[in-house]
């Protein structure tokens, strides 16, 4: 399933060195993505999708959160 690649590729991306604009964008990307898991959830119910998606929503919050401290200066 693409989805299901696409959402271990950022599980295993590194933040580190990444510039605002990479996350800006990596932010966009996971709320995309997370939308699309979830259409595909509502669907079969599948317990394993939910858990993808709470991961990459752990991962969404962290990336705003750096992006919101490096908007405030």
């Amino acid at each position: 399933m693409e989805l299901l690649q696409r959402a271990e590729e950022f599980e295993n991306r590194k933040w580190s060195g990444a510039s605002t604009s990479d996350r800006v964008q990596a932010s966009r990307d996971l709320k995309e993505l997370i939308l699309e898991i979830n259409e595909v959830y509502k669907k079969s119910m599948d317990q394993h999708l939910m858990e993808v998606m709470k991961r990459l929503t752990g991962i969404k919050r962290k990336v705003e959160k750096r992006l919101s401290k490096r908007l405030d200066v």
